[in-house]
């Protein structure tokens, strides 16, 4: 298999684990969140780009149930996924050995669009999660909106892309250690 990806969690170590693997094996890491820039201009997408920076963090979290974001999710990753689906088939009709990665690549879209394997990683702790979003805030300005964000991310969206990976048969790992060899299992490497 010349082709895997990998979704989950923001700040779970798919852009370090796509990459890593990526420059080992000699092949493409395609970040899909790169496409968001261009989406941009789409006035149909524009909104899903930036549908959570341009929220009120504060007043979001307040009024917003898990479920409720979760379904933004969906959302925005169902809206993404012609324009992600294009390009991936772009770079596997080219040809080219690649690692997809991305936190919109969800599984019942995977599932029933791409013809090749990928893994979910779900975070190595709540407290790994807090501190890489701190350093890196993906939304959250103030330490108390971080630590709202982390933890949607780790308990809540983490036990969301688990149940939904297992639903359609693709493996979640916290461990990225794991993760890896089994992506290197799925590309036969």
């Amino acid at each position: 298999m010349n082709h895997a990806f990998i979704s989950g969690i923001p700040t779970a170590g798919k852009s370090f684990l796509a990459e890593k693997i990526a420059r080992e094996r000699n092949m493409l890491h395609v970040d899909m969140d790169e496409l968001r820039g261009e989406m941009a201009q789409d006035p149909e997408l524009k909104k899903w780009v930036s549908f959570f920076s341009d929220q009120d963090e504060e007043q979001y979290w307040a009024n917003t149930t898990c479920e409720q974001n979760w379904r933004n999710l969906i959302k925005q990753s169902e809206a993404f996924w012609p324009t992600f689906l294009n390009k991936i088939n772009e770079v596997v009709k080219a040809g080219k050995p690649a690692i997809f990665e991305g936190v919109n690549i969800l599984p019942h879209l995977a599932k029933r669009d791409l013809l090749f394997p990928g893994i979910y990683l779900l975070g190595e702790s709540f407290d790994v999660t807090f501190q890489r979003n701190k350093k890196d805030s993906r939304w959250g300005e103030t330490e108390v909106l971080q630590r709202k964000e982390a933890e949607m991310f780790f308990y809540y969206e983490g036990e969301m892309y688990r149940k939904e990976a297992e639903k359609y048969g693709y493996k979640t790992f916290r461990d990225i250690v794991e993760a890896e060899k089994e992506i290197l299992k799925l590309l036969q490497l």
